[in-house]
């Protein structure tokens, strides 16, 4: 009995038809993992760097503002940021500020900050968040803050769950000293 089982294990052990079915059976999930993550991963980073290149594009467009800006400008600056980052719903939220340095205080202060979505208006308690992110500056000098947020869904469950991507920048006003808000 264990001459003939011997047997067959030589037999099997030497055969080496359908090694590559069964080599391929084993691979090929594996494969389609690899290959289904890194699509995942890099459709990530290209929405972090869509989502900064469009608030760019914000922040470059109100700094050549020479005009007041009113709600209506705000709001469909978030439309076009929904259109940049194609967003759809309410998943994207713009929140732009206008701060300006005080020379004699040596801080930063909110002149005005209007919201888009769920986020809420910035003012100077809030700022000392973001006093190691601001530049150097005059006195009297603004910036135009822009910030966006936008929620980034994986298309396949690889380990990477949904998340918020959350962009800022600081852009100096261009063609006027100022950027002024008008309720008008």
């Amino acid at each position: 009995m264990f001459t003939n089982l011997n047997a067959r294990m030589r037999q099997f052990r030497q055969d080496d038809q359908g090694y590559i079915s069964v080599e391929a059976m084993i691979v090929l999930p594996v494969l389609l993992w690899v290959f289904a993550a890194g699509w995942v991963y890099f459709d990530a980073f290209r929405q972090q760097s869509v989502s900064q290149k469009a608030n760019y594009v914000i922040g470059d467009m109100i700094s050549r503002e020479t005009s007041p800006i009113s709600g209506t400008y705000v709001t469909n600056a978030r439309k076009l940021l929904r259109e940049l980052t194609k967003s759809s719903g309410n998943e994207s939220d713009l929140r732009l500020t206008v701060v300006q340095y005080d020379g004699n205080t040596s801080s930063w202060n909110v002149v005005w900050s209007k919201k888009r979505g769920n986020q809420t208006v910035l003012n100077n308690g809030d700022l000392s968040d973001y006093a190691d992110k601001l530049p150097t500056a005059n006195g009297g000098e603004q910036l135009i803050m822009v910030e966006t947020w936008d929620m980034h869904e994986p298309i396949f469950d690889v380990g990477l769950s949904d998340f918020e991507i959350h962009t800022y920048s600081f852009t100096r006003p261009r063609y006027a000293p100022q950027v002024v808000f008008s309720n008008s």
